[in-house]
């Protein structure tokens, strides 16, 4: 087929390139219903031979309307909504909603209630990354075991936010001025039996992932991003930081009590595919240590600040954008009130769409088994891609 009927996919490729994109490209859909392309996503692909020379994602078949109807219900109406959006992290997804209420109102949040929000965001992480570990690897082909093995784990966190919340993924918990309901004594001895036994898992898994020759040789030097790119394209999160870029809003904004706790940074050298993998392998370790600090300091109190009154709630005039570092980068929600009990501007800034947009630099000159470890390796979840 011939190159210049795929008009969508127009603009100039590296200049290395040119030669071998004189001739006829054939043009392929990857999607929306291929198994690997972790939702309902779509890629048009111009190939020469095997090898990529142009890529268009293709989204907006998962489109909910998601903002308009957040402009026409209540603010607390609006906070299962935000349990769709990256439908992996609702627990996350609630926090940064609930931070730009706050941020809009002034409202203070109790001291237990900030601790039971990191205690939660962590265990997400968590969940998050072991899943994406799981999926990249059957991304590659070691379709099963991997996947099983990582969602073993995840199943356990889900557990403990079923028994919390009442709900495994859509949990609709955390509130304007605090959380829904407290977690008892024995939630607690549960998390902290599943934290103390977790670095045996991760132990496990990074073994696995260092010491094997295929994963090293399908991940290594394959869809590098680069810092400067990373940077002017807005990415954050993970991505952001394995191409070198320190960066991670626990750190930067000092959100909620993060800056109470001790952690690191990890960062990588090469901004491949194997430090996208590697990096939420340490994140992981370091998701721990959060964990088992705000697990001994947590304090007795409220979980509510008895002043908010959520049913009634009609914020002041004014506008706010509240962000947190979400499992898959910054997650944020910019309202503007005009007073009355609905946001007159209800607007997301979600990681897995803007991390999306350099897809294709991450992909020209690859093949295309290669384009499918590199997407697993952005780690995108359609319900915020499309919104």
């Amino acid at each position: 087929m011939s190159a210049t009927g795929f008009h969508e996919l127009e603009g100039a490729p590296p200049k290395a390139m040119n030669a071998r994109i004189e001739g006829d490209l054939m043009e392929v859909s990857m999607g929306p219903q291929h198994p690997s392309t972790h939702g309902v996503f779509r890629m048009n692909v111009a190939l020469d031979g095997e090898v990529v020379r142009k890529l268009k994602p293709v989204f907006g078949y998962l489109h909910r309307n998601h903002e308009k109807i957040g402009e026409n219900t209540s603010y607390l109406g609006s906070m299962p909504y935000t349990d769709r959006l990256d439908y992996f992290c609702s627990m996350t997804n609630n926090w940064a909603y609930a931070l730009s209420v706050e941020k809009l109102a002034g409202i203070e949040v109790p001291e237990r209630a900030e601790y039971l929000r990191v205690i939660l965001a962590e265990l997400t992480r968590l969940q998050n990354h072991v899943s994406l570990l799981g999926f990249l690897l059957s991304d590659m082909g070691a379709w099963g075991t991997p996947l099983m093995y990582a969602f073993r784990e995840r199943e356990k966190i889900l557990d403990l936010f079923e028994s919390l919340s009442g709900s495994r993924m859509m949990c609709d918990y955390m509130r304007f001025g605090g959380c829904r309901v407290d977690a008892g004594p024995d939630w607690f001895a549960r998390a902290q039996k599943i934290i103390d036994a977790f670095p045996r898992f991760l132990d496990e898994f990074e073994e696995l992932i260092v010491s094997n020759e295929i994963l090293i040789a399908r991940t290594q030097n394959v869809g590098k991003l680069s810092a400067e790119l990373a940077i002017n394209a807005g990415i954050t999160g993970p991505m952001l930081r394995a191409s070198g870029v320190n960066y991670d809003l626990r750190k930067v904004d000092g959100y909620g009590i993060y800056p109470r706790f001790k952690f690191r940074i990890p960062l990588g050298d090469h901004g491949d595919c194997y430090d996208r993998l590697m990096l939420r392998a340490l994140e992981m370790r370091e998701s721990l240590g959060i964990l088992n600090q705000a697990m001994k300091e947590i304090p007795a109190g409220p979980i509510m600040n008895p002043k908010v009154k959520v049913r009634a709630f009609k914020p002041p005039i004014g506008e706010a954008y509240g962000r947190i570092e979400g499992p898959k980068g910054e997650l944020g929600f910019y309202l503007i009130s005009d007073g009355g009990a609905s946001p007159y501007r209800y607007r997301v800034r979600p990681p897995s769409f803007i991390n999306l947009t350099v897809l294709e630099d991450l992909c020209l000159g690859h093949t295309v088994a290669d384009v499918m470890v590199i997407l697993g390796s952005v780690d995108i979840v359609m319900g915020e891609v499309d919104r």
